[in-house]
């Protein structure tokens, strides 16, 4: 049976809810909301999200308030928890442009103290080449769908209308910063090893042969040795993190 003008109606404090979250969690979201993607389809996949959401999450829907003031505190609080659980599951896709950023200083192709005018501070053309390829493997993993499992799940553990928890919300963000350059850095390890030995080797020929600027001689090698070494490594560091994403997502709030 089709639903009556009175049930939509009836329906659409929920939607208004349910929307506010998921349309907040969509904008930073790894894979789905990537700014790159048409601000259309992103709109639309929350739309649809929210329409299959709403009839299974209706028995749990707070009570309307007579006031408006009140159902618009509701609505900025279900946007507050939808960027929150948002941001949770964009920072760690941050770890692959992290490491390999960590990478392109220890080759030698970034410098802190000469920041590329093109690509920005902090970033570099291998930075920003891998973080093209984050939302590319959580597309085509299907990892994207482990976050959306645990945004229906969150809806149980923070109903709607509930404000954030203040101080676990704040936990679970410092943990997940931890988590992201503890990955970042397991990324990152087998160069950082390489450097370490590459450094100490090239100190030790500087005291043999103390009239040569051995910095630049050995750049050149140190470049081409690294870009060997990620041309050789550079699919199982893409593996490790994707196993170490798989398992943070797994463990999102609302997921268990």
């Amino acid at each position: 049976m089709n639903p009556t003008v009175g049930e939509l109606l009836a329906s659409a404090p929920a939607f208004a809810l349910i929307l506010a979250r998921v349309g907040a969690t969509m904008t930073l979201m790894p894979g789905l909301g990537e700014s790159s993607a048409p601000a259309v389809v992103r709109i639309g996949i929350a739309l649809c999200i929210t329409i299959l959401l709403v009839p299974i999450l209706q028995p749990i829907m707070p009570p309307v308030p007579s006031a408006g003031l009140m159902m618009a505190l509701m609505v900025a609080g279900e946007v507050v928890t939808g960027l929150w659980f948002g941001w949770l599951t964009r920072v760690i896709a941050l770890a692959l442009p992290i490491g390999i950023q960590f990478v392109a200083y220890l080759l030698g192709l970034s410098s802190v103290l000469q920041p590329d005018p093109d690509l920005g501070a902090q970033s570099t053309a291998l930075a920003k080449l891998f973080n093209l390829a984050a939302p590319v493997m959580i597309l085509g993993s299907g990892l994207y769908t482990l976050p959306l499992r645990a945004l229906v799940g969150l809806f149980q553990l923070i109903p709607p209308g509930h404000m954030l928890p203040a101080g676990d919300s704040l936990q679970v963000a410092v943990q997940a910063i931890g988590t992201t350059f503890n990955l970042a850095l397991r990324v990152a390890s087998p160069f950082v090893l390489a450097a370490i030995v590459w450094h100490v080797a090239m100190g030790q020929i500087a005291r043999v042969m103390t009239r040569v600027q051995i910095y630049f001689v050995a750049l050149p090698g140190q470049i081409l040795g690294g870009l060997l070494l990620l041309a050789t490594i550079g699919g199982a560091m893409i593996v490790a993190w994707r196993q170490g994403v798989e398992t943070y997502l797994g463990a999102l709030p609302g997921a268990g």
